[in-house]
């Protein structure tokens, strides 16, 4: 379902069909296992590994995001399973707002842990005065307050075409107003960048790996296991986040039917895949110059990383 290009009021009655019922199939699934992945994830972070080291600090930001994306599908599930939105246009767009806020912090959040690990692996020494949690805890407050400040007029924009409507369509709505079609462009050109970012840092790594020398079994598996970490990164992005981006590249107010839908329905299951970056990053080893790991299975990519 289209909205029109207007203020006005929307509101429409939907009828039940197949693909609502598998909308709220799948976000049901997704509830089921992102919240209870997500919740354990963050605890886990904050218990062992809390602040010390940027990786982790980065990681329980994504955790963070992930998990307040989870906690609102609840209403998508709620509104899937019925066509009823009962709770008001304020509810609706929070509930819009989570999802928009989630993509944007994680394709942000998973790109600057490519980048610290880059770092850190390329430049361990050089690295060390700019690799510090002080630094990234400022850097993640940087990206909350901009991705907050910038979701303000979309916000403002989305409760003044709810507010006072009856039967909204709350994750049916698509298009509000001609700007958002410079808010949507805006977005993939920006998530495409974040791609390519990823991309550069996962070349780099491999050139790296390949230079260093490597003997013995441990070092071999050491290389695999940080290839492995990019790998999921790149993954993460091309699967849920690309093809969202292609479709909000080729948006227009004929087009944003049932194809987005699925695309947000998609990008959505990122959540319950953030939880294996942090399994990979935190149990995955590499060699820094200069530090000797006598057991592979002892020591961490944070604790390698505070050592380099």
């Amino acid at each position: 379902m289209c909205s029109n290009g207007t203020n006005s009021c929307i509101s429409t009655d939907l009828e039940p069909s197949g693909r609502y019922l598998a909308s709220a199939v799948v976000y049901g699934l997704v509830l089921a296992v992102g919240l209870p992945l997500n919740t354990l994830s963050l605890w886990i972070l904050l218990r062992t590994h809390g602040v010390r080291s940027p990786c982790a600090v980065l990681m329980v930001n994504l955790a963070v995001s992930d998990l307040l994306l989870a906690l609102s599908l609840p209403l998508r599930v709620y509104f899937y399973a019925t066509l009823r939105w009962p709770f008001g246009a304020a509810t609706c767009t929070v509930a819009l707002m989570v999802f928009r806020v989630n993509i944007r912090t994680s394709c942000i959040f998973i790109t600057l842990i490519s980048v610290d690990r880059m770092i850190a692996l390329a430049c361990p020494l050089r690295s060390r005065s700019l690799r510090t949690s002080g630094c990234a805890l400022k850097s993640c407050a940087v990206v909350w307050i901009l991705i907050t400040i910038l979701c303000i007029p979309e916000i403002i924009r989305l409760y003044g075409a709810l507010e006072g409507c009856p039967n909204i369509p709350c994750f049916e709505i698509q298009a509000l107003s001609k700007s958002s079609r410079v808010v949507s462009l805006s977005q993939a050109i920006f998530l495409l960048v974040l791609l390519l970012v990823n991309i550069v840092s996962t070349v780099v790594v491999v050139i790296v790996l390949r230079n260093r020398p490597s003997a013995g079994a441990a070092k071999v598996n050491n290389k695999m296991n940080v290839i492995l970490i990019f790998v999921v990164n790149m993954l993460v992005f091309i699967i849920f986040f690309l093809p969202f981006t292609l479709q909000l590249l080729t948006y227009s107010e004929s087009n944003c039917g049932e194809t987005i839908l699925a695309l947000v329905c998609l990008a959505s299951v990122n959540c319950c895949l953030d939880p294996l970056i942090y399994y990979f990053s935190l149990d995955s080893f590499w060699q820094d110059k200069g530090t000797r790991q006598t057991d592979v299975g002892t020591y961490s990519l944070s604790r390698s990383m505070q050592m380099s």
